[in-house]
């Protein structure tokens, strides 16, 4: 089949087959030239076509091709539609589509054999190209001949792109100095496969950075992969400043894709900047608050250059020591006053020429141990005064307790002792503290002893005492005195006697002795010491016993069964009358049915009282009787049975039983 072509006014016509050159349509084959007279041109044909279409790699291409015939009323009979491609890396084109109405085809052997389709109606025809690649970025050209009705062609630039992979930001890993003269190597930016060839802009803090002579290059390496994809690799040397420390930098890739350009920003990078010191702070880092002898200190230098440098430590009033540490640490452990002072620090990698230093004031506090006037123990006598001090030297305020046996007896420095007694007599104790620091502490005591003479517990000088006759009885004696008194017993009236406590303490003598009561005792406790005697006396009355009551009762008891026998007998015999009004009076003396007190008296002094009571409608059985014995303080309870109505009384030294 031969493929037609019309050319203009003063052109051959040239039918070729296969290839044909773009300038003089000459190609390999079959050719027929004609001669295309000025009398036979007398239509034309309009034909509209994209300047360019654009793809993503891998996705269909549309290239339209619309054209239409000038001479409405001269339709063509023939048409013929023509697809060429320009050739990769010349000038020719090489046909990949042919169709007219009888026949449509496509050029086998080429590279979109198998990838297009065309489609055709009376307004135009469209190419389609399949899985776009990226070799095909390349004109096709749409070619119209209608022979007699007119020719026409035009071309369309297929655009084909691809979107780079993510850039990839790599910082420098050592430190780069504020003092290199040049610009030093920052960073490194690569993005990679992007198609058409991607762009690399640097950022500073979001702001843009513009390739400046002696500040910043900006070096760009762009690499064609055998792939037909582009790589692009940016190196950002930049002159740093200290304030570069603080920096961010990025890079931002920018690449064309259908329509539009996008952009992808990497990940933001910090660099190591380094300079020089330029100021120093020394400060105390431990302990926290006031310090005090003994602690341990620690004193940190620090300065604002990177990296940090090391630090050497002076006491201003010695410059020429310098004192050891490590690195931009002093210790001082233990700490004395001595410590106290100015102290400085300085860089040892500072080369300018004023003076970079830190310094601080270490004050180490303290509290001597207490001294306390009078010293050690003091005697006094007693009814005596005594001022006592104690004083601390310490380089704060402090305050001073007094204690006696835990207790507190005063505060401040002094203490004053009035009218002194035996009780005045111990330690004291004086606690001084510093408020503001209650880790400093000390203290002092002073002894005081009260010299005097004897003095006896007890607020009695003379004790009476009564107690039945051959009991025994315990007589104590306590005495108090500086120095300690010593204690014998005088005693009248007893050979049986003998001591049973004696003690003593550094404050206090004390004895008892125990005394067999025969008849009255005399008994005097003698204290003494050094510094004179006292006496405690003590009176024994020797009393009667409760015995000679109780075998009284006993034997009225048998009397009064003897009498009640004796008294049934002749009931029974009708001897005497039954009633109450048959009672008879047993004793002379008057009795009622209530007499039943019982006293006995011995003397004037002492008194001895036998309540024997019957207790009618009372919880006891109707004999039951309370019996009572008084002897000083105590009271000897008893129950004896008796008959109902008797009545024992003793007086003048008899005792006497009636029946009431």
């Amino acid at each position: 089949m031969a493929d037609w072509l019309q050319v203009g006014l003063g052109r051959r016509l040239v039918i070729c087959q296969t290839q044909c050159s773009s300038e003089l349509y000459e190609g390999q084959g079959l050719k027929l030239e004609l001669d295309v007279d000025k009398e036979h041109v007398w239509a034309k044909v309009e034909l509209t076509m994209y300047e360019s279409v654009e793809v993503y790699l891998g996705d269909s291409a549309q290239v339209p091709c619309q054209y239409s015939f000038t001479d409405a009323s001269n339709e063509p009979s023939f048409v013929m539609i023509q697809w060429f491609v320009r050739a990769v890396g010349s000038n020719t084109r090489m046909r990949i589509f042919y169709g007219d109405h009888n026949e449509q085809m496509v050029d086998n052997n080429t590279d979109y054999s198998g990838r297009i389709e065309v489609t055709s109606d009376q307004q135009g025809t469209q190419l389609t190209i399949q899985d776009v690649q990226l070799s095909d970025e390349r004109e096709f050209f749409c070619q119209v001949n209608g022979l007699a009705a007119g020719y026409a062609e035009g071309k369309t630039h297929l655009r084909v792109f691809a979107p780079p992979e993510a850039p990839l930001i790599e910082g420098v890993t050592t430190g780069i100095s504020v003092t290199n003269e040049v610009p030093s190597k920052v960073a490194s930016c690569e993005v990679r496969n992007g198609f058409p060839k991607p762009n690399i802009t640097w950022y500073r803090n979001s702001m843009p950075l513009m390739s400046t002579p002696g500040y910043v290059n900006l070096l760009i390496l762009v690499t064609r992969e055998p792939s037909g994809f582009y790589s692009v690799q940016s190196t950002l040397e930049y002159k740093v400043a200290k304030e570069d420390k603080d920096a961010y930098f990025s890079c931002e890739v920018s690449f064309f894709v259908p329509t539009a350009i996008r952009t992808v920003e990497s990940n933001s990078i910090n660099i190591t900047v380094h300079y020089p010191t330029t100021m120093v702070e020394l400060w105390k880092e431990s302990p926290q608050g006031l310090v005090k002898e003994g602690d341990t200190v620690e004193l940190r230098c620090q300065g604002d250059g990177n990296p940090p440098p090391s630090f050497i430590f002076n006491r201003e009033q010695d410059m020429d020591v310098d004192l050891d540490s490590d690195g931009d640490v002093l210790t001082l452990s233990p700490v004395s006053r001595k410590h106290s002072g100015i102290y400085q620090c300085r860089p040892l990698d500072y080369t300018g020429s004023s003076e970079v230093k830190g310094e601080m004031q270490l004050t180490v506090h303290y509290l001597d141990p207490a001294v306390v006037v009078p010293k050690d123990s003091e005697v006094m006598l007693k009814g005596e005064e005594l001022t006592a001090t104690c004083n601390a030297l310490s380089s704060l305020k402090t305050s001073t307790v007094w204690y006696k046996d835990g207790q507190q007896v005063g505060k401040g420095n002094t203490l004053h002792l009035k009218d002194a007694t035996f009780e005045t007599t111990g330690e004291y104790v004086c606690e001084v503290t510093v408020p503001s620091l209650p880790a400093l502490h000390t203290s002092g005591s002073v002894h005081i002893i009260v010299q005097g003479g004897p003095q006896l517990v007890g607020v009695e000088q003379e004790v009476q005492l009564e107690e039945a006759a051959g009991r025994m009885v315990n007589l104590s004696c306590e005495a108090q005195g500086h120095p300690l008194p010593s204690i014998s017993w005088n005693i009248i009236g007893s050979q049986s006697w003998h001591e049973v406590v004696s003690k003593a303490n550094e404050h206090m003598t004390h004895s008892v002795v125990s005394v067999k009561v025969t008849s009255d005792i005399s008994a005097l406790c003698n204290a003494s010491n050094d510094m004179g005697t006292e006496v405690k006396a003590f009176s024994i009355k020797a009393t009667e016993g409760s015995g000679v009551i109780i075998v009284v009762i006993i034997l009225c008891l048998l009397l009064l069964a003897i009498l009640g026998s004796v008294l049934y007998f002749l009931h029974k015999k009708g001897k005497i009358p039954c009633g109450r009004s048959g009672k008879q009076e047993i004793t002379k003396e008057k009795t009622t049915k209530d007499d039943i007190v019982v006293e006995m008296k011995t003397n004037t002094k002492t008194e001895d009282a036998v309540l024997l009571k019957a207790v009618n409608g009372d919880k006891r059985g109707p004999n039951e009787q309370r019996y009572e014995k008084s002897t000083g303080n105590v009271i000897t309870v008893g129950l004896f049975f008796l008959p109902r109505g008797l009545t024992v009384k003793q007086s003048s030294g008899r005792v006497q039983c009636a029946l009431g």
